[in-house]
């Protein structure tokens, strides 16, 4: 179920060192060991992690200017991923190569296309928007799963679950779980992406104050709530969302929450995921200490989320073949599932190079 015409966050930018470091950054994305390292003139360079030889991996070799030398036999390699030396050799094979990836850099995340490197299209990267906004403020965040992230995707497109999962942090009200979201398309950049994913909004009014608000903001009345997020292919979730005094309209004063996050999720492996979040607040509505508050209460959800996705890739492992059974809930998660399908089975119906044959951009 792995789409690969398609971008993947691999990193945000600041886990990427700079060019004069001679650190490597490496990171394994839908099976594929990836090296990221910047240019002397500041382009970020993604190569395949393994060198054409005898498949030493080349994050463990070392940066000579904007080449990488493999620390096993000593091919070097330059930023299209072509070997320009190789110790013993006058004449190096033109097919001494690895693999280059498409790689861009929007509102500090770092997206990789894993796929034909001749489709990569800059329309299908998602609106990120607050992770890099002078009117945003939030703590950047990652997180490592041990199970599929498809998985995870399901949470996700449910939030039900909040009202069990995060009872004591981000949820506090069966409320959420018996409000019925709407349901949308999200319509893609051209007629070959005629839509790119789906809109869930969940409105639930008249609930108290959830933990996590409670640990930035005092509200002594309930509230109307509002989660309102696109969940984009190949799985990343855009969310708008908060809560104002019950009855009390957008344009009213009076205390409040207003959020925007950004999380994606991108398989490391079949059965492991990298996880990249954050929850931003308006510049102006708390400090320095409102943002650490909300990360904190963030990573304690989102952990309880990983225990309880664990703990149910456990029990799927036991008895992979035995079906669930679909429920009024899972509208959302059974719709994203067939739209990345239906494009995976596109995706595997065209012809395409790639991998056979690695092409440097």
């Amino acid at each position: 179920m792995w789409l690969r015409n398609c971008w993947y966050v691999i990193a945000w930018d600041h886990e990427i060192p700079p060019a004069d470091s001679p650190q490597l950054f490496t990171r394994t994305v839908l099976g594929e060991p990836v090296l990221v390292y910047r240019t002397q003139a500041g382009e970020l360079i993604a190569l395949e992690d393994r060198c054409c030889h005898r498949h030493a991996p080349l994050s463990v070799g070392k940066r000579e200017g904007d080449c990488v030398r493999c620390g096993y036999h000593g091919l070097k390699f330059d930023h299209r991923g072509q070997c320009v030396e190789a110790p013993g050799i006058e004449i190096v094979p033109a097919k001494a190569r690895v693999r280059r990836y498409p790689l861009v850099l929007k509102n500090r995340w770092v997206f990789v296309w894993m796929g034909d490197p001749a489709l990569a299209d800059d329309a299908l990267l998602p609106d990120n928007f607050s992770c890099d906004s002078p009117d945003w403020q939030h703590k950047p965040g990652y997180l490592h799963y041990d199970t599929p992230y498809l998985l995870i995707c399901d949470n996700l497109l449910d939030f039900s679950h909040l009202s069990f999962v995060h009872e004591k942090t981000l949820g506090g009200s069966t409320r959420i779980a018996q409000a019925r979201p709407t349901i949308e398309p999200v319509p893609g950049p051209s007629a070959g992406w005629p839509q790119i994913g789906i809109k869930v909004s969940r409105h639930v009014h008249d609930v108290p104050a959830p933990p996590f608000y409670q640990r930035f903001r005092r509200f002594d009345t309930n509230l109307d709530r509002w989660f309102v997020y696109d969940f984009l292919l190949p799985g990343t979730l855009l969310m708008h969302s908060g809560g104002r005094p019950t009855g009390t309209g957008p344009d009213q004063t009076g205390p409040s929450v207003r959020l925007h996050s950004c999380q994606t999720l991108t398989p490391e492996t079949a059965t492991t995921t990298h996880y990249f979040f954050q929850q931003s607040h308006p510049v102006g509505e708390g400090d320095a200490t409102v943002t650490q508050s909300i990360y904190d209460s963030l990573v304690a959800a989102f952990n309880e989320d990983r225990d309880m996705i664990t703990a149910q890739h456990r029990n799927l492992q036991h008895n992979p073949t035995l079906p669930m059974m679909p429920l009024a809930m899972d509208a959302a998660l059974i719709q994203f599932r067939r739209l990345l399908e239906a494009r995976v089975q596109a995706e595997q119906q065209t012809p395409s190079p790639w991998p056979h044959a690695p092409v440097a951009a």
